[in-house]
């Protein structure tokens, strides 16, 4: 910068105020960075197995699609993602949540390979989920200890006193809490996502009782009515020292954290390779509402991921065309 000044100095003359100067070059500066064409590369965005998830890389993808992008989509398992970040295989991640990945988003984060692209507006929460119906045959509910009294009422077998849980396809410590708590349940572990609300909705339609595994933002706060149980509040301690909550003999007995962070996170180089890309998801921001009625449009109106993020985009134009204007050239 000094040689510049310098050399500036020497063509117009030494009259001039070095503020003026370094200001006229930072003028010059910034009309050649924003000249700089953008990498025709493809932009590669990861998705997961989860309706949210996929509709909402969908979304993005489509946008950068309309802004000119070539964009690619990378299916990974979320254990499987964080080496192709890392490693600049795959660029983003559009739905990261604490609940499930803030450890080993920490882990990899470290490196300093990966960038933190901003929270949603959306809070999350996994936990033990019913609908509202329910209450009505077990009063007291949210309440957990009312959940381990009626235990019995979600039985599968009638000659069973346990009660039937079901948990989804993700490692939890579920049969933990059932212990830690002593809550009268047998946990029964789907093999996919989508089994879940194949048993939400065969409970629904004659009003059994049932607690199933859910998390928000979801399409099912979108299209039922339901709560989630509330456990003992969620401390760190939990799951490390057998003497805090309410058994002092065992772990695990408290609820999950609630009001996580739903992060999007990127490819160091996202930056420097496609900045108006980076600008724009930074930019892009869902809440709670947005991501239950994207996921709906799959998974309770039947559109394919496609179908449902093609037509986000083409009825949300105005808010996505504002992504990314500060730094995007056009």
């Amino acid at each position: 910068m000094m040689r510049l000044l310098s050399m500036f100095r020497s063509c117009i003359g030494r009259s001039v105020a070095p503020v003026v100067i370094l200001s006229a070059l930072v003028g010059v500066a910034s009309i050649a960075a924003a000249a700089v064409p953008e990498s025709s590369k493809p932009v590669r965005i990861i998705l997961n197995n989860w309706t949210s998830q996929i509709v909402l890389s969908k979304a993005l993808g489509e946008i950068y699609t309309q802004r000119g992008y070539t964009v690619e989509f990378v299916t990974l398992e979320t254990k499987h993602q964080w080496n192709h970040l890392h490693r600049g295989l795959a660029h983003i991640q559009v739905e990261v949540w604490e609940g499930t990945m803030a450890d080993d988003y920490e882990r990899v984060r470290k490196f300093g390979n990966i960038i933190d692209a901003g929270n949603h507006s959306a809070t999350t929460r996994e936990e033990w989920w019913y609908p509202t119906y329910v209450e009505e045959v077990c009063p007291g509910l949210p309440d957990w200890r009312a959940l381990k009294r009626c235990a019995q009422l979600f039985a599968d077998d009638p000659a069973s006193k346990l009660g039937r849980y079901v948990a989804g396809p993700w490692e939890k410590p579920e049969r933990a809490r059932v212990r830690a708590l002593d809550l009268g349940f047998r946990v029964d572990v789907v093999e996919k996502a989508d089994d879940l609300w194949v048993e939400l909705k065969k409970a629904v339609a004659s009003k059994k009782p049932v607690v199933l595994f859910n998390w928000s933002p979801n399409w099912v706060e979108d299209r039922f009515d339901g709560k989630f149980v509330e456990f003992p509040d969620y401390d760190a301690r939990c799951a490390t020292d057998a003497s805090w909550g309410v058994n002092k003999d065992r772990t695990f007995d408290c609820g999950n954290p609630k009001n996580g962070w739903l992060k999007k996170i990127a490819w160091k180089g996202l930056d420097d390779t496609w900045p108006c890309a980076a600008a724009i998801l930074r930019d892009l921001d869902f809440t709670n509402a947005m991501i239950s009625h994207l996921a709906a449009l799959v998974d309770a109106d039947g559109l394919t991921h496609d179908q449902a993020a093609a037509k986000w985009v083409a009825e949300n134009k105005p808010l996505w065309s504002k992504l990314g204007q500060a730094t995007c050239a056009g």
